[in-house]
């Protein structure tokens, strides 16, 4: 069954802000630039209950994002202006017919925080825990249930993963060993996911130009076990080369490097067809 999804350019600008919705559905999503914040605060809309993520730029290993509600979204982006540097795109979530609660966003922000944690796709260092769910009557969460709902479609539509569940099922698997790493992953909608129990190199190359990040990645997500240090969960990159890089510390070709158990590259598996 089809969907009809509505995207409306505020400006004719296609890298401008836009808002984006389902049809017949009530949740419709701003998608605004960091420079054009100020310039649509004054919108009636965005001083309504709503559900934001500010999104940073691409991280030379992995996305940022800060996920939170407010009630006055034009009035809290001011805060985050000032003091967080990292975002560059706001993606903010309102109720097309203004029926939403504080309770309700709330209850949207845990929601929303638990997934993106649990999709650990994107980092979420300065949401630093999940809130806890309000108390909201039953029939009242059922409805923020679907509304999540099409926040994800929507979020998704966009081409933002960070409330995607990667699953290693049915997926084939592609291995790498090198400077000590004995890694495996798998890639999936243009992102490469590094499973659990991974060999990972300790140290980086002086050239990987990211080295400070990914030992900032290693501490958080390894464990040591003997003389190796263990991936502890499975981690999703931006893309093949970027978990390469993180795997064994220097700077890869994720696309040739990643070989499945026949010896084929992850080139010539997904972009080839072999």
């Amino acid at each position: 069954m089809g969907k009809t999804v509505t995207t409306y350019l505020l400006d004719s600008n296609p890298k401008g802000t836009r808002y984006v919705f389902i049809s017949n559905k009530i949740c419709q999503m701003y998608v605004i630039p960091r420079y054009q914040i100020q310039s649509v605060s004054n919108r009636a809309v965005l001083q309504t209950p709503s559900l934001y993520i500010l999104l940073g730029e691409d991280d030379e290993l992995r996305q940022k994002a800060y996920i939170g509600q407010t009630e006055n979204f034009s009035k809290r982006v001011k805060d985050h202006d000032s003091k967080k540097v990292f975002w560059d795109k706001a993606l903010v979530f309102v109720s097309r017919d203004a029926t939403m609660t504080k309770a309700d966003v709330q209850y949207l922000e845990h929601k929303a925080i638990e997934i993106a944690s649990s999709s650990n796709t994107f980092i979420l260092d300065e949401n630093r825990q999940v809130p806890k769910e309000p108390n909201l009557p039953e029939h009242r969460k059922d409805d923020m249930n679907e509304f999540f709902e099409d926040i994800e479609f929507l979020v998704s539509f966009i081409g933002c993963g960070i409330f995607d569940t990667v699953e290693s099922e049915d997926k084939q698997l592609f291995y790498l060993k090198s400077r000590g790493c004995n890694a495996s992953g798998f890639y999936s909608s243009n992102s490469f996911t590094v499973i659990k129990g991974s060999i990972i190199t300790e140290s980086s190359a002086q050239s990987l130009s990211s080295s400070n990040k990914r030992n900032r990645l290693v501490g958080e997500y390894t464990i040591r076990k003997g003389n190796n240090l263990v991936l502890n969960s499975n981690i999703t990159f931006n893309s093949p080369s970027t978990a390469a890089n993180f795997c064994n510390g220097m700077s890869t070709n994720g696309w040739t490097s990643w070989k499945n158990e026949e010896g084929n590259t992850l080139d010539s598996v997904i972009r080839n067809g072999d």
